[in-house]
């Protein structure tokens, strides 16, 4: 299993802003990771419910051992150098048949972060294929600067605002197809979305937003990372706790105020707030 981007892979990104698919957890084990996570969904939903959704790797192991995967590291590493911190996570679950999806967006538009060269991973915990809503990317978007973004508050939209780029020529638009284990590396600035999943089973994955160098600032103020890889010689952001079981409620109360401050951060400007 390769652990390190090659050299083509480095200048596929560098040209289309997204790489995949990227092997970095066998099958096996993400089968498990995904029977963790919805024996946790079940016996806490108070916690890891649909509004639950974002960094629950603060209070959930299984979701913490992908965080800080050797592999995923090993990859990102390649694109942004050994010292790394890791802001947010979300999970994206699709349930069958339903009509949950994301519009096109990117995700720098409103993360606060500067500079806006950080990188997403999306790692899939099931299949993430056309059928059932995988990614869709605008190879070489990363090179335009942030478009104007439309609030559509879409009830099925799954993005915090409904966010969407309107007029997307979706023909030239690349499905990021992946299986269980599997993951992608798109820019900050890449404009993709997904489309609804129209199969029997939920289609999972987990998005770790933004990877980046400690140097990288809020420009909104106080915010929150965890130092994953290498040394933070800088202090910009305050560093959470890593969970001590599978779930770890002790570490409830923080994730809620990581949470509080990303949606002061995501709905900057916003004329109206969900509750996720």
């Amino acid at each position: 299993m390769a652990t390190k981007l090659s050299a083509e892979e480095v200048l596929r990104y560098q040209q289309d802003g997204v790489v995949a698919p990227i092997t970095v957890i066998p099958p096996a084990v993400a089968k498990e990771l995904r029977r963790r996570l919805e024996s946790v969904e079940k016996c806490f939903p108070q916690q890891i419910g649909p509004e639950k959704r974002n960094n629950a790797h603060y209070v959930l192991t299984c979701l913490d051992e992908i965080v800080h995967h050797e592999e995923i590291l090993d990859a990102v590493e390649c694109l942004i150098g050994p010292d790394i911190i890791l802001t947010n996570t979300v999970l994206f679950i699709k349930e069958p048949n339903s009509l949950h999806h994301v519009t096109y967006h990117q995700d720098a538009t409103y993360m606060g972060l500067e500079p806006q060269d950080g990188l997403t991973a999306w790692i899939a915990l099931t299949e993430s294929t056309r059928e059932n809503g995988c990614v869709r990317v605008i190879q070489g978007s990363h090179l335009l600067d942030i478009q104007q973004h439309i609030d559509t508050f879409g009830e099925d939209n799954i993005l915090t605002r409904g966010q969407q780029i309107e007029d997307i020529d979706e023909e030239h638009a690349l499905d990021i197809e992946l299986e269980p284990g599997q993951m992608s590396l798109h820019h900050a600035r890449t404009i993709h979305g997904s489309h609804p999943n129209k199969t029997a089973d939920r289609r999972i994955g987990i998005a770790l937003q933004s990877f980046a160098h400690p140097s990288t600032r809020q420009v909104h103020g106080e915010d929150y990372a965890l130092l994953v890889r290498g040394s933070d010689g800088y202090g910009n952001f305050i560093k959470g706790p890593r969970p001590k079981a599978e779930i770890d409620l002790a570490n409830v109360e923080f994730r809620n105020k990581v949470n509080a401050r990303l949606s002061e951060i995501l709905y900057a400007g916003a004329e109206k707030q969900r509750e996720y």
